[in-house]
């Protein structure tokens, strides 16, 4: 039987906001800037809609609309105190703002986190779907599409038509693999998305043939892994106990969203004791495998773990 958040009864599937943009290098920090330049006014949204928006940026109308889009649900940016506000998030200060950890995107931790944020939760229609539910390890682009039109039919989802699946599967596959250059494309169009870094889906070399590349992943560490156990674990329950297949297998777990093989998730959860002092242990009593927490599932706390990752190794190891 189907689980996970997509099909409880008041999910709501999201198949656009990206104007069949992937998302592309510059764009948070540019959006976080522009959010960030207009802190406190009440009309913020404006540098995202209004007339200047298109010389602020640089780009096209539909291409700033994109810009916001991808900014927001990577969590970099968010709504704010009033109704045509926007505010910066703890994660986009902690990369973009004044001391950023990683202002231009150059550490793998930086597009971990942002794959996190689009896989690892279900706004996303497509991105958490493939990830987490998507029956198989190889697939062409017009399985995906018909496998999630038949989502969409089962569950009776209004507006999610064909094509807004279809576009919104290009998206999603623009987003993780590099673009074949070609001669009629521009250079603003063959450039691939940062995500397309991560590895996690390749091109087979038949035509619009994909996999999902499961196995370790080393540049992957313990703190953007330990952020992602933690805003899942928050998420699925508050128990002080979390079970190896929960954490391995289940929709929207750091298993599934980051492709993870079973030992790779094991050898993470037993590195937790010593990363953590203790806050988080690996037990494996009885044929039971679960982690234990002796420390409150905060996201101020788990975006402290994850800032670890970007200092140098001596540092981490010190820390």
């Amino acid at each position: 039987m189907p689980r996970g958040p997509i099909y409880l009864d008041n999910y709501k599937p999201q198949f656009s906001g990206h104007e069949t943009f992937p998302l592309r290098y510059g764009w948070l920090k540019k959006a976080y800037d522009a959010v960030e330049g207009r802190k406190g006014e009440p009309d913020s949204k404006t540098v995202f809609t209004g007339d200047e928006s298109i010389a602020h940026f640089g780009v096209g109308k539909n291409m700033v609309a994109s810009m916001r889009h991808w900014a927001t649900a990577s969590e970099i940016i968010k709504d704010g105190d009033t109704a045509n506000a926007l505010a910066t998030t703890s994660l986009g200060d902690k990369i973009f703002g004044q001391q950023g950890l990683d202002p231009y995107m150059e550490h793998p931790s930086s597009l971990w986190l942002v794959h996190w944020k689009l896989a690892g939760r279900p706004d996303k229609t497509t991105y958490f779907w493939s990830f987490n539910n998507f029956p198989g390890a190889t697939f062409d682009r017009d399985r995906l599409v018909k496998a999630l039109e038949k989502v969409a039919k089962d569950r009776a989802w209004p507006r999610a038509s064909a094509t807004t699946i279809r576009r919104d599967v290009e998206c999603f596959l623009r987003t993780y693999v590099a673009r074949r250059p070609s001669a009629n494309a521009s250079p603003e169009d063959t450039l691939e998305s940062p995500l397309a870094e991560l590895g996690l889906i390749k091109a087979t070399g038949k035509r619009d043939g994909f996999r999902f590349v499961r196995g370790p992943k080393s540049t992957l560490q313990n703190g953007v892994f330990l952020y992602a156990l933690i805003d899942f674990w928050r998420k699925y329950t508050s128990a002080q106990t979390l079970s190896f297949e929960i954490i391995a297998h289940e929709p929207g777990s750091p298993g599934r969203v980051f492709l993870l093989d079973e030992n790779d998730v094991a050898d993470r959860l037993i590195a937790l004791e010593e990363f953590t002092a203790g806050d988080f242990r690996w037990s494996e009593t009885a044929g039971l495998k679960q982690v234990f927490r002796d420390a409150p599932l905060d996201m101020d706390a788990a975006l402290g773990y994850a800032a670890r990752d970007f200092l140098p190794k001596q540092s981490r190891e010190a820390a």
